[in-house]
């Protein structure tokens, strides 16, 4: 049986050393725990290919570190590994979700087939979710809504991390936000960002192995700066850009609450811990931008108009963002990518050992 702290002692001090572990492999010890747990072929080979992907595009906050807690919660009950939610469309291009304690992916990807077969109809569609499971990384989303030709953006609540700008106590959720365009003849525009400073995945992922975290990044519980990311973990973490980033995270979380009738962040729980049924809310736009004729090939030329700009520093051209992440991807399905030890030696235990009675 897995431990609800399991999630906090990836760090080995001994195996420190990161080790490196294949796409393919990766894929295939997520799934098979996943599977072990009565979690439907499809349903883990989604959710697999979700967390696996965080860490191809060099975010293991939201990859395989998480999916401990994960099965913990699937063993308990408070993850229902087969549903795929409801949905009813509460208007011509408005669809309004209940996630039924899903996998956050596999209630995503729902509501995302919905909208698309509304789309050619018209021409912008938007689902908002409740009670679905942790998403993982946004990108992942408004990419899919990109294959579809469309722009695509997502919008997710959380539980209480950030304090409000001027504060000391997390009041406000991560609020994070994704948005991908289409380009021609190129991958799409994609950003995915929250709207804290950092995500509480990369606090606890700096817990685990060990690192400080950068100054003005967090507080500790007693409302005091702290570069501790384990005393970071009962604090708070900072709005991005102070006021502004303070204002875009509110109104984020305003609208998603609005949308998908979801509690707010003090209310929120279940996407960092093993003990409640996740409540928070998601939001997910579709746009049809195939009715805008040439605007793809206009925007492609104007990505490398930025990428050929003059850099700052010699040597180090301009990216746009997404280019990294893109890179880092192509690079970790030639080479891998790292692992902690302890991490990997956890998820091979539990493979072994299959689903407890």
């Amino acid at each position: 049986m897995l431990r609800d702290n399991q999630y906090d002692i990836l760090y080995d001090p001994i195996l420190g050393r990161a080790m490196r572990i294949s796409t393919f492999e990766a894929l295939d010890l997520a799934t098979l725990l996943l599977r072990q747990r009565g979690v439907p072929p499809a349903h883990a080979d989604l959710q697999a290919a979700v967390l696996v992907g965080a860490e191809r595009k060099g975010h293991p906050s939201h990859g395989l570190q998480r999916l401990p807690r994960l099965l913990l919660r699937i063993e308990r009950g408070l993850i229902d590994p087969v549903t795929e939610g409801t949905f009813v469309w509460r208007g011509a291009a408005f669809l309004a979700g209940e996630g039924e304690n899903g996998l956050g992916p596999v209630v995503g990807e729902k509501a995302i087939g919905l909208l698309a077969g509304r789309i050619a109809d018209t021409g912008i569609a938007v689902a908002a979710v409740r009670n679905a499971n942790h998403l993982g990384m946004l990108a992942h989303y408004v990419e899919r809504i990109a294959a579809h030709g469309c722009i695509g953006l997502a919008l997710s609540s959380s539980e209480a991390l950030v304090h409000p700008h001027g504060g000391t106590r997390a009041l406000l959720g991560t609020n994070p936000v994704a948005v991908a365009v289409p380009v021609a003849g190129a991958p799409p525009f994609v950003v995915d960002l929250a709207t804290s400073i950092v995500s509480m995945g990369k606090v606890h992922h700096y817990a685990a192995t060990g690192a400080a975290l950068e100054p003005g990044w967090a507080k500790d519980g007693d409302g005091r700066p702290t570069t501790d990311a384990v005393r970071a973990k009962a604090g708070a973490i900072a709005p991005f850009g102070g006021a502004k980033g303070y204002a875009l995270g509110l109104a984020f979380e305003l609208l998603v609450a609005a949308l998908a009738d979801s509690v707010l962040a003090p209310d929120v729980a279940g996407t960092l811990d093993a003990e409640r049924p996740c409540n928070k809310g998601d939001v997910f736009i579709m746009i049809d931008a195939r009715r805008s004729a040439g605007i793809a090939g206009r925007l492609a030329t104007y990505l490398n108009v930025l990428r050929a700009s003059e850099p700052e520093t010699a040597g180090v051209p301009v990216s746009v963002p997404g280019d990294g992440a893109r890179r880092r991807a192509e690079r970790a399905d030639r080479d891998g990518f790292e692992i902690a030890p302890a991490l990997l030696a956890a998820l091979h235990d539990l493979s072994r050992a299959g689903c407890p009675a």
